[in-house]
């Protein structure tokens, strides 16, 4: 990465606090590399850091006239992705220790061996009552369960299909399974 001159940083976020949006363009391109960098080391995972970078930048942006020493903005984009990628991270892992007994649940229900006939034929109806709740969530939600658990596709896998980024694929698969499980406890 090449070094940041931080004079010319400092003059941009002046012009940028003045509403220049060129001067904010100009400031994210010349800083936009060394975030990502940390946002990815600290979230292992593109995504995820692409989404803290976003997210920073918009914090940055909505903030800027707060700065009162235009020449310590990368100490303060320093500051903002660290918390951002902290509450990221938190909220992940969170998300995954849900997930974790929650899809064994799931799993377990979609995809449990019959023991006997009568219990086959409930099964059955049980997986057509699943099948007919799932498609009544919103369509993106059901559309990335169904190919979770039916189709037995990876969330990267998903994510491209669809053309979003995997944490946006995270978000609609959490929201249709606490729908699912709302709707199954009914």
């Amino acid at each position: 990465m090449a070094a940041l001159d931080y004079k010319y940083i400092a003059k941009l976020v002046s012009r940028a606090q003045q509403g220049d949006s060129d001067a904010f363009a100009e400031l994210y391109a010349a800083t936009y590399q060394r975030q990502y960098h940390f946002a990815y080391r600290y979230l292992k995972d593109e995504y995820l850091a692409q989404d803290a970078l976003q997210e920073t930048y918009s914090l940055a942006l909505k903030n800027l006239t707060k700065l009162n020493d235009p020449s310590l903005i990368v100490a303060w984009l320093n500051q903002i992705c660290f918390r951002v990628c902290y509450n990221l991270h938190r909220k992940q892992q969170r998300y995954d220790q849900e997930m974790t007994g929650y899809d064994s649940v799931v799993e377990g229900q979609l995809r449990a061996p019959a023991s006997n006939p009568e219990d086959e034929v409930i099964e059955i109806d049980s997986r057509e009552y699943i099948m007919n709740q799932i498609l009544n969530l919103p369509f993106t939600e059901s559309q990335i369960i169904i190919l979770k658990y039916f189709k037995n596709m990876k969330l990267d896998e998903i994510a491209e299909l669809m053309d979003i980024s995997r944490s946006t694929v995270k978000r609609y698969l959490d929201n249709g399974r606490k729908r699912l499980a709302r709707i199954l406890k009914n």
